[in-house]
């Protein structure tokens, strides 16, 4: 059973901390990929993102779909992990208890952060280059 600390648990799990982000942030990313292979024009893009980050025509559903999904996958990520590190019975969780919670605690943070820049910060700053019409989204202009 490894011994390691927060540190090292998160160097171990940055691919669970990265795909949860880049999963939470399917509402925006494909028209921003759309756009940049000229696949499609900036309105169609636009519109889109639009319809799937503020859920219009049926689309509600979408966003907590993938805020869900992403919060799923860091749990099932951590679970998986921790398995692997030989923390598989309840005895061996109660003994590792102050590990496991304090890296839970640290990954789902480090997740919600990298989320927020990810998404608000260089996908927006992206889509602004691309000329969709993001500017009133920057984290700064609120």
């Amino acid at each position: 059973m490894g011994e390691g600390g927060v540190k090292e648990d998160l160097a171990s799990l940055w691919k669970v901390i990265g795909g949860s982000a880049f999963l939470a942030s399917m509402c925006c990313f494909p028209s921003i990929v759309l756009v940049m292979f000229g696949i499609a024009s900036v309105s169609t893009a636009a519109a889109l993102s639009d319809t799937l980050y503020w859920g219009g025509d049926g689309m509600g559903w979408f966003r907590p779909a993938l805020m869900l999904s992403s919060v799923l996958f860091v749990g099932i990520g951590l679970v998986a992990y921790f398995r692997r590190e030989g923390i598989c019975t309840l005895d061996a969780a109660r003994r590792e208890r102050t590990r496991i919670v304090n890296t839970s605690l640290v990954v789902f943070i480090c997740a919600s952060v990298t989320y927020i820049v990810f998404n608000y910060i260089i996908l927006t700053e992206i889509g602004i280059a691309l000329n969709l019409p993001w500017e009133s989204s920057r984290l700064w202009n609120k």
